[in-house]
């Protein structure tokens, strides 16, 4: 049988149990200040941290060659700008690590001006990337552009997340989502030289767009993000796919992926990408060291393989799967709950999560940055309902308190 709690007689235990009570009433009254303000602060850090404690790792190599490639149309003397440059930007012990791997992939790559040329058609693509860094490097060092352009996604990011929250009167939950970036890897994609929280910054800008049904910008950004890495183009067709079947209006999305989908055979055909399966090889089978010419017979077993072993590391290695979860389950408790979303955002989500398991289908690669920009923007969409739900209990935890023991009823 259960019994009432006494009332604690341990002055320490009285203190406490005061300070949590003040604490919870002063975070139940500044709920949305210090939400804010803690999540900025934690944008600020990670801002921080991109520029003072970069990731060098060896995609900036390719990434600053194609950026110059006007200036350096040799192999060779592109090769040798590209790592001329990462040895003037980064430690010594880093650009170590970068050109020497004991007689690997690393070490040719340093040795093999054509081998490493080979290799930019599948970095070239990324087209939008590039152009800011050719751009940057006019201003600054282009390391320095790098880091640029990761502060600058960062900064951007987290403005976007906040004013997501701020329209749906959800800044209180500010923290738990500074806290599902930070299982999501945010820190680590913040960090890296690689277009890929850009993409992640401009795709959750045009998914807020089109929440918010601005049009233009959600055609805008969407095609931007898309620039910035072609794969978002799989989430586009399937989002075209859901808006048409479910005869939502939302042409700002659909004029993004119609744009998107001419530049995509633009961009490829232009930037000499050697296709999905040699692309697909060199990424999850074997590194090709010369991808000219490289086209090895589709394999059904040779994918198959790919794909579970892309499975395995995604599960034990990586947080995406996770993350993923705990979002259909949010969405799964709410919406049993009683508060669903509504149609439009619904359709949303539900592109946002065939999407990663689309994208994953289409090139098995386990790396959360590959689907870091359809990690947030679900836990966003629930945002409203879970305030929903939280009125709804205070309102009836309010009610329970005004009930006076003569109450029948």
């Amino acid at each position: 049988m259960l019994t009432r709690p006494s009332a604690p007689t341990n002055p320490l235990e009285r203190l406490t149990g005061a300070g949590l009570a003040w604490g919870e009433g002063a975070y139940a009254k500044w709920a949305a200040s210090i939400g804010a303000i803690a999540f900025s602060l934690y944008i600020l850090l990670t801002a921080a941290t991109a520029w003072f404690m970069p990731d060098t790792n060896w995609d900036m190599l390719p990434y600053l060659a194609i950026a110059e490639e006007d200036a350096y149309p040799d192999p060779q003397a592109l090769h040798d700008y590209a790592y001329s440059t990462v040895k003037a930007g980064v430690s010594a012990g880093d650009y170590k690590t970068l050109t020497d791997d004991g007689g690997g992939f690393r070490r040719h790559m340093t040795e093999s001006a054509a081998d490493f040329h080979s290799l930019l058609g599948m970095y070239r693509i990324k087209f939008l990337y590039a152009e800011i860094l050719s751009s940057l490097s006019h201003v600054v060092s282009p390391v320095e552009a790098m880091r640029l352009v990761q502060v600058f996604s960062v900064l951007l990011f987290g403005a976007i997340t906040l004013a997501w929250l701020r329209a749906e009167g959800a800044l209180a939950l500010a923290p738990i989502v500074g806290a599902i970036l930070i299982m999501a890897d945010f820190g680590d994609a913040a960090s890296a030289s690689t277009p890929d929280l850009l993409c992640s910054a401009l795709f959750l800008g045009g998914a807020f767009a089109y929440v918010r049904k601005r049009e233009a910008a959600t055609a805008v950004l969407l095609f931007l993000a898309f620039m910035a890495r072609p794969d978002n183009i799989v989430f586009l067709a399937i989002f075209t796919v859901l808006l048409i079947a479910f005869r939502e209006r939302g042409w700002g999305a659909l004029a993004g992926f119609a744009a998107s989908f001419i530049a995509y055979f633009a961009i490829s055909h232009w930037a000499q990408h050697p296709g999905w399966w040699p692309h697909l090889w060199f990424s999850t089978i074997e590194q090709h060291y010369n991808m000219d010419g490289f086209e090895p017979p589709f394999s059904i077993a040779a994918y198959l393989k790919a794909f579970a072993a892309s499975v395995v590391r995604a599960v034990t290695l990586n947080s995406w799967v996770g993350v993923s979860v705990l979002a259909l389950a949010g969405w799964y408790g709410l919406d049993r709950a009683g508060f669903r979303l509504n149609r439009r955002a619904g359709i949303l989500l539900a592109a946002l999560v065939l999407g990663v398991l689309a994208k994953f289908t289409v090139f098995p690669i386990h790396d959360t940055r590959i689907y870091f920009p359809n990690l947030l923007p679900p836990f966003l969409l629930l945002a409203a309902p879970l305030m929903a739900l939280w009125a709804t209990s205070q309102g009836g935890r309010r009610a329970a308190l005004q009930v006076t023991p003569g109450d029948k009823s």
